[in-house]
């Protein structure tokens, strides 16, 4: 059996990151903390300082951006994402729009990775969906692809209107129980 690749310093910046921002998802403590908690709690891991930085302050100052990016391509608000996948979406985007030195393809295969790791079940295929469709979007030219037209959930269609005509006809030969038809029937007892 081989041992795991060792991961790359940019791998690590982008974990350290997604639980940065996990906190400030879940807490909503300042950014600065979250990166003195971090350094503080991990202090031997050798990471892309400048990218770890980049990654962290800028989800959280972009923030509203993102995620107006990212729901178009999602089935619900960002609000009742999981917090893990919801720090992945922002990672992702934020690393679609700025970070235009990494391939996107990386970009995806990176978000994907963690959230195997870190997210839910099947949250790793619900990652991977939603900034595979917003990737032409940011990167049309590195994709080769139109921008795909976001999901959009049609609203239920409402119950048809009846097809045969109604009619009332008045009651004829009631019963003895008048006074309160739809009352349930007591049982005797013996």
């Amino acid at each position: 059996m081989t041992s795991p690749a060792p991961k790359s310093a940019r791998r690590k910046s982008r974990e350290l990151a997604l639980q940065g921002l996990f906190e400030w998802l879940v807490a909503a403590t300042d950014s600065g903390a979250i990166e003195a908690y971090l350094h503080e709690r991990f202090p031997t891991i050798k990471l892309d300082e400048a990218h770890f930085g980049r990654l962290l302050y800028g989800c959280i100052e972009q923030a509203g951006e993102l995620d107006a990016l990212l729901q178009p391509y999602l089935d619900r608000p960002t609000r009742e994402l999981s917090p893990v996948e919801h720090a992945l979406l922002l990672l992702g985007a934020f690393e679609l729009r700025e970070v235009i030195e990494v391939p996107y393809k990386v970009i995806i295969n990176e978000a994907v990775e963690l959230a195997k790791i870190y997210g839910g079940t099947d949250g790793f295929k619900y990652v991977n969906g939603v900034l595979d469709r917003l990737a032409p979007q940011l990167r049309p030219a590195e994709t080769g692809a139109r921008a795909p037209v976001p999901v959009r959930r049609p609203a239920p269609p409402a119950p048809p209107a009846p097809q045969v005509a109604v009619s009332v006809k008045p009651r004829t030969g009631r019963t003895a129980r008048t006074a309160d038809a739809r009352a349930p029937r007591r049982e005797r007892r013996s």
